[in-house]
């Protein structure tokens, strides 16, 4: 018979495991009495102190507000000063959700997985030098300095080379690397002192964008001087303490009765490239767009209520602007006898939103929030769960250099291939080898609210008399 044997090594370490259960098996009770004093002394005071004496007061006005507002009392009781909230409005806009395709399946087929889909798009076809991207889909406007690191610009720039897209400069100081990274390169004409760019400046680009306003901020905004030290600081050319703060217009613009020479001058130093507009969507839309016709700009940008910002007012991001699927359909409308091009912003997260958006007549689409999110993919364990991701890519941020440019560039270029591999798995489904072949007549309305806005024919529950056979 085989003996059992103890190692008498082991005596120590098997006293104090049951050493330890016990204790767990006594303590348990006591712990469990205790959360139950808790438990019922809490419950007790929610349920029978008045609300000017209960914790629970508060729960008629979380219902009549909202967690957000409840924060944004708080930070404005804080500090005195305007709230910056960061990547746009919470509040629900109109949007695309109430679209849908309606593909032929007997008349049409689709087309084959392996059939070659042709997603280009040329903006400003009437300049001399018109800007070819081979995806309709481009990185937004994300200022170097106001906003983000050199690290995240010159991973976005990257991004946009493997996608053969283009990226914005955005309104910050200009970053002399960036497009040397690009694939196409956007430059801002902006609002700051720095914002009329210099010739060489100017030549490095493929498109010229003069921004007016954005879906979540127009007008003017100050900058204090701690906020932008360092390289940024030196790049926009500003003092030693000296803050930044904006202009109503880009630098040479004092009076709407400047504008015609103040392009004309442009137009010149641009050297053939396309000359675009940004603007908030607003009411007053076809107003600002008779402008832009009669000044001869090449595009249009629109950003609509619910774009992302880096931090701007709430009361800007929510109370400011139209809806972008509004703007998109006034503005088509608009310039539908003319050879400007349309690119919308704002609030595209999905393939579903951007390829409904083209169809119904945008030409290209900014994206901001999604390469902004991507460009901390896989790397965001460097700071949560203290800090949020973004610091990784803020221009403030101690974090940032811990971002690694290689990786975070192509997590950006997978996000929107993935992207745009799904939209062209719609369009193949359309029975289209082409983004051109794309309308609005693709689409059916699932309410008659957003069939009249868009003119897209609304869903019946009758189809009619059907066809003989």
């Amino acid at each position: 018979m085989q003996m059992l044997t103890i190692n008498f090594d082991w005596l120590p370490l098997l006293t104090l495991a049951f050493a330890m259960a016990a204790a767990m098996l006594l303590a348990k009770p006591i712990l469990r009495y205790i959360i139950k004093r808790i438990v019922n002394e809490a419950m007790s005071k929610l349920l029978s102190d008045d609300y000017d004496q209960n914790l629970a007061e508060l729960l008629p006005s979380v219902k009549r507000l909202s967690a957000l507002n409840l924060l944004e009392i708080s930070l404005r009781a804080e500090t005195g000063k305007v709230v910056g909230r960061p990547l746009g409005s919470p509040k629900q806009f109109p949007c695309y959700d109430n679209l849908m395709f309606s593909p032929r399946q007997m008349t049409t087929f689709s087309l084959p997985a392996n059939a070659p889909v042709n997603m280009s798009v040329i903006l400003g076809p009437k300049a001399a030098k018109p800007m070819t991207i081979k995806i309709p889909l481009m990185i937004g406007g994300m200022a170097y300095g106001l906003a983000l690191s050199e690290e995240a610009k010159l991973a976005l720039a990257k991004a946009s080379k493997i996608l053969q897209t283009a990226t914005n400069s955005g309104e910050g100081p200009f970053l002399p690397g960036e497009p040397l990274l690009a694939g196409k390169y956007v430059l801002q004409i902006c609002r700051w002192s720095w914002g009329g760019r210099t010739d060489q400046q100017i030549a490095s680009a493929d498109m010229l964008e003069v921004q007016m306003g954005q879906g979540a901020d127009m007008g003017t905004a100050r900058i204090d001087a701690a906020d932008i030290e360092g390289k940024a600081r030196i790049l926009g050319g500003l003092a030693a303490g000296e803050p930044a703060i904006s202009l109503p217009a880009p630098p040479g613009v004092l009076s709407p009765e400047d504008w015609p020479a103040f392009i004309s001058k442009l137009r010149q130093r641009a050297n053939g490239i396309p000359i675009a507009l940004k603007l908030m969507g607003t009411n007053r839309l076809e107003e600002e767009l008779a402008m832009a016709v009669k000044l001869g700009f090449d595009a249009v940008v629109i950003d609509g209520a619910g774009g992302g910002s880096h931090a701007t007012a709430p009361i800007k991001q929510d109370d400011f602007g139209l809806p972008g699927m509004y703007t998109l359909l006034r503005a088509k409308r608009y310039l539908q006898n003319t050879e400007m091009s349309l690119v919308m912003a704002g609030r595209f997260f999905t393939p579903g939103q951007c390829i409904k958006a083209l169809a119904l007549g945008a030409d290209a689409l900014y994206l901001g929030t999604v390469p902004l999110l991507a460009l901390a993919h896989n790397q965001a364990t460097k700071v949560i769960p203290w800090e949020p991701p973004t610091t990784l890519v803020y221009y403030n941020s101690p974090n940032k250099t811990e971002l690694n440019v290689d990786q975070a560039a192509t997590s950006v270029a997978n996000a929107l291939t993935a992207m745009v591999l799904e939209m062209e798995e719609t369009l193949r489904a359309l029975g289209k080898s082409s983004l051109k072949e794309l309308s609005q007549q693709d689409l059916v309305a699932l309410d008659s609210v957003t069939a009249e806005m868009t003119g897209v024919k609304e869903v019946s529950g009758l189809a009619g008399n059907p066809p003989h056979l």
